[in-house]
């Protein structure tokens, strides 16, 4: 039996999350808006054999302190498929996800722009389905409240029926192109969906032929009980962001079994918790950068993040003593005995814990390249992932380090790919082709 290996996807933003990333030695502060630098990124990843660029998106400049904003590179970045239909044009194995929100857009826009990346891209497009929840963004399409939590879900649902049935809105075949005869293409090879729900009505066809995959990947990142019963549902890569690998654990088997009781295949869905890498060339060395990386988050912009995190203004603690004891509030509990743990854990005062929220606070993978390889392998092996969405804790040097050592390594282990298995995303995740519902055979 071959050994199971791991998919590997890129997180960009276009770049990285950590708000300190711009400032770090040596990074390149302008990648947001630099085609040049996205295009040397992805064409390294890709030499790396990485299965995905998965660009995020939001739909507003994000909610945070004046103080914060005005200190992070992470409040704008290139509209997600303008940048990937560039990227696809110096790219030909790597797969381009792109964000697109079920709450402020229309399934035959979205169906349209993914079945265009699909084409264009040689059948290496992904949808990663969002329920935006960003106040701001609503404000930004002429709402001045959210929808609720769960009815975004129950909508999203609906979205993606409407998007996956435009999709098979033609046979595979239903392009005749016969230029002896003129005949273009089989009527009868055309659906109409003539689509009537609770959220949308959608006529069709769709005027674009079938996505080269069938349907583009499908991606969802949703963690909440609603978000795991769409995933499960509909999802063929998931991206979790599980702390730790018993949390990841747990999640990995409820939405595999979510999956098999919905009629799906486990190994049909993957999960792909988010990892942020650091790499040096000792324990300790990876560990400095990593303080150094969180030094460059402004004090006062971390507060921010701490206090919401303990339900309670931190400002009143001695920034560079040790995190007092803290009250419980009607706050989430969770978060702020996660947000205890780490300081107790690792020692930190005040200031480096806010430094730590206000940077990054999640799964972080932080050592050499053979010790974050032993944590990869660990997850793989015990059922918490089937892979990771590696997120670079600065540019360039953060690509460099994980594509010329940890990649190198993993490979050495029998743990990644050596050569991709075929150009489309679906080939390389070892996912099958979806059968048209509408027509039998394609």
């Amino acid at each position: 039996m071959p050994q199971k290996q791991l998919h590997l996807g890129a997180f960009m933003r276009p770049t990285t999350l950590h708000t300190g990333a711009w400032r770090y030695p040596g990074s390149w502060p302008d990648t947001n808006f630099n085609l040049d630098h996205l295009v040397r990124f992805a064409r390294q990843l890709e030499a790396a054999k990485f299965d995905a660029f998965f660009m995020a998106d939001h739909l507003a400049v994000l909610n945070m302190p004046v103080e914060a904003l005005r200190r992070s590179h992470t409040i704008a970045s290139f509209e997600p498929f303008t940048l990937l239909a560039a990227l696809a044009m110096v790219t030909s194995h790597i797969g381009l996800v792109a964000t697109a929100s079920t709450t402020f857009d229309e399934p035959y826009h979205v169906a349209r722009r993914f079945a265009s990346l699909d084409h264009i891209s040689g059948g290496r497009a992904a949808w990663n389905i969002v329920t935006t929840s960003n106040p701001d963004a609503a404000r930004n399409f002429g709402l001045i409240e959210h929808m609720d939590h769960d009815e975004r879900y129950v909508r999203a649902r609906e979205f993606h029926d409407v998007v996956t049935g435009l999709w098979d809105s033609f046979a595979d075949d239903a392009l005749l192109r016969d230029t002896q005869s003129g005949i273009f293409f089989n009527p009868e090879k055309m659906h109409v969906l003539d689509h009537k729900g609770r959220y949308f009505s959608a006529r069709g066809p769709l005027n674009i032929a079938r996505p080269i995959q069938g349907w583009p990947v499908i991606v969802q990142a949703g963690s909440s009980d609603a978000g795991r019963q769409l995933a499960a549902e509909t999802a063929e890569v998931v991206f979790t962001a599980s702390p730790n690998l018993r949390a990841g654990q747990a999640l990995y088997a409820d939405v595999k079994a979510r999956a098999e009781r919905a009629g799906r295949a486990r190994e049909h869905i993957k999960i792909l918790p988010g990892a942020f890498i650091v790499l040096g060339d000792t324990r300790e060395e990876a560990r400095e950068k990593r303080a150094r990386l969180d030094g460059l988050v402004h004090y006062d912009s971390a507060l921010a993040s701490l206090s919401i995190a303990l339900g309670l203004d931190a400002a009143r603690f001695d920034p560079d003593g040790p995190l007092p004891e803290v009250p419980e509030t009607n706050d989430s509990r969770s978060a702020r005995e996660r947000v205890v743990g780490l300081a107790r854990r690792e020692n930190l005062t005040v200031r480096q814990l806010a430094q730590r929220l206000g940077g990054y606070a999640g799964l972080s993978l932080v050592g050499t390249a053979q010790s974050v390889a032993d944590e990869m392998e660990e997850w793989l092996c015990t059922e918490g992932c089937d892979g990771f969405n590696v997120m670079f804790p600065y540019l360039p040097q953060g690509i460099d380090d994980v594509t010329l050592h940890l990649v190198p390594e993993l490979q050495r282990r029998g743990l990644f790919r050596t050569e991709y298995a075929g150009r489309m995303l679906r080939e390389n995740l070892g996912l099958p082709r979806p059968a048209n519902r509408f027509f039998a055979g394609t």
